[in-house]
């Protein structure tokens, strides 16, 4: 939905537009293909606080985030404050996405907001979101409709349960409350004042739709023994006989435990890395946080790269070692003119599948490809004499693989090592991140490379202390992609607790997973 077409065009032509957009259950899985469209082209974000930190990773690095999270018994930015920040942001001409919880509509505070702008004359649109209301029984497997149990269903917020009609809502079959945790027990009370039976049947539903969901259930008489001592927020609270049939749906729809469900799995990563690991992980049921720990970035000089490719015709062997050796080769090799014929004559050697699938993509199969998906591996199997052969090796610009250029020159080849792009660290720890060490919250660690865990173990150090880590650590299992990681591993933390026998990321994700 967009505002009026009545609004003259001069009035917004110098304007941003402001996208209130709906985050369903708060996570990347259930959110809408537009939200996601309009969350990798925001310029400012305004956030809520049950909005997941994997959502906030889809927004361009460039992007303002702007944190107005509201959760009960906590400070929170007045909504006169947001209603400021987006008409703000929107009259300097920003594209600004208003990311709330569920759907804007439901209990989203959403008219305060659309006031505002439509007064200031800014141009906005509401975009549509999987609400819980719906989406959390679904998940726990309770219907809210049923032919024989319940031929309707109301919606509540419990957030100010005297403004409600008791009487009235006693009377409807099924009852869905949203924001009641803190206000279980007046609910409770009220309904059975009102004539509901206490032997009728309620669910409260958890975190729904995300591995950490929760759901109890009861009736009115023993819930709130069932629950005490329990943080509820943010639950939805389900009332009535359908919940009953939970058991007969979940048999329906549930199959066995996944092996990662209720763990939570840090991936260390480069910052525009795709998310390839944190899906596979996720497809065994884990929580995943990303912690961009490694910046990539062109060489500090082309020379010696473009120096090489004037004489390509000289070399015997073409060795790439990662994705950002194929990407930056090739990319080089394009800016000056040329294209893959120029390889002619050059066999190519590739470390790892990642890395022939990245060559694979520029129509090229590579020569040849070591077993084992290690440097090592590449010298031990290499597929014909080294002696006197000219070895290209376009590599990162400092703590490369000095093994590999050492051995293939132990055996008789000229390597000509050019650095192609090279790698930094992060300024700072993403807070998302930081947040979940302080909250103790992840249970796995995992590690790709060595220049991650020495840039994570930096990020870390530095913004927790080294007494904290360590004392966080201690709880929270380590795992690596392959021997060389492993002994960073060990010298940065003093243990690895699990090592990918076949040196991938689907490797790892199958090492964790057992």
């Amino acid at each position: 939905m967009q505002n009026s077409p009545n609004q003259s065009k001069s009035s917004r032509s110098s304007k941003g537009k402001v996208y209130l957009v709906g985050a369903g259950l708060g996570g990347a899985t259930y959110l809408t293909l537009r939200g996601k469209e309009l969350l990798e082209s925001a310029e400012v974000l305004v956030y809520d606080a049950l909005v997941d930190g994997e959502l906030l990773r889809l927004v361009p690095s460039g992007c303002l985030r702007v944190d107005v999270g509201k959760r009960g018994g906590k400070p929170s930015t007045p909504q006169g404050e947001i209603d400021r920040l987006l008409v703000d942001y929107c009259c300097q001409g920003k594209r600004v996405v208003r990311l709330k919880s569920g759907d804007p509509l439901i209990f989203g505070r959403a008219r305060s907001e659309v006031t505002a702008l439509s007064a200031a004359g800014c141009n906005f649109e509401l975009v549509p979101g999987i609400s819980s209301v719906l989406a959390a029984p679904l998940m726990a497997g309770i219907p809210l409709t049923d032919k024989e149990l319940s031929g309707a269903f109301a919606v509540v917020s419990g957030h100010q349960p005297n403004r409600l009609d008791w009487e009235a809502l006693s009377r409807i079959d099924t009852l869905v409350v949203l924001m009641g945790g803190r206000n279980l027990g007046t609910i409770q009370e009220r309904l059975q004042r009102y004539g509901r039976s206490r032997d009728r049947a309620i669910a409260i539903i958890r975190d729904g739709g995300r591995t950490t969901q929760a759901v109890w259930r009861g009736t009115l008489a023993d819930i709130l023994d069932r629950t005490a001592g329990v943080s509820l927020s943010p639950c939805v609270i389900v009332i009535g006989e359908v919940v009953r049939l939970q058991s007969v749906f979940q048999s329906m729809t549930h199959s066995s435990p996944l092996p990662l469900q209720g763990k939570t799995v840090l991936v260390t990563r480069a910052v525009e890395q795709s998310s390839m690991f944190a899906e596979l992980l996720q497809e065994r049921g884990a929580t995943v946080v990303e912690m961009p720990a490694l910046e990539i970035r062109p060489p500090s000089s082309w020379e010696a790269l473009d120096r090489a490719i004037a004489r390509l015709s000289d070399f015997n062997w073409l060795i790439l070692t990662s994705s950002n050796g194929v990407d930056f080769f090739f990319e080089r090799l394009a800016a000056l003119g040329k294209d893959a014929r120029s390889l002619v004559g050059v066999k190519i050697a590739v470390v790892g599948r990642k890395t022939a699938a990245s060559l694979q993509q520029r129509n090229l199969i590579p020569d040849f490809i070591p077993p084992d998906f290690v440097a090592d591996s590449l010298i031990e199997h290499f597929p014909e004499s080294l002696q006197g052969k000219q070895i290209l090796f376009p590599r990162v610009e400092t703590g490369g693989r000095e093994v590999l250029v050492k051995e293939l020159t132990t055996r008789g080849a000229t390597v000509t090592e050019v650095p192609a792009y090279q790698s930094a660290c992060p300024d700072a720890i993403d807070p998302a991140t930081l947040q979940a060490f302080k909250n103790q919250t992840i249970d796995i660690v995992t590690f790709a490379s060595s220049k991650t865990a020495k840039n994570a173990y930096h990020l870390l150090v530095e913004a927790l202390g080294k007494e904290f880590l360590c004392n966080t650590l201690e709880r929270v299992c380590i795992a690596s992609i392959g021997p060389q990681t492993t002994k960073t591993c060990n010298d940065l933390f003093g243990r690895t607790d699990i090592e990918a026998q076949e040196y991938t990321l689907e490797g790892l994700t199958r090492a964790i997973a057992r």
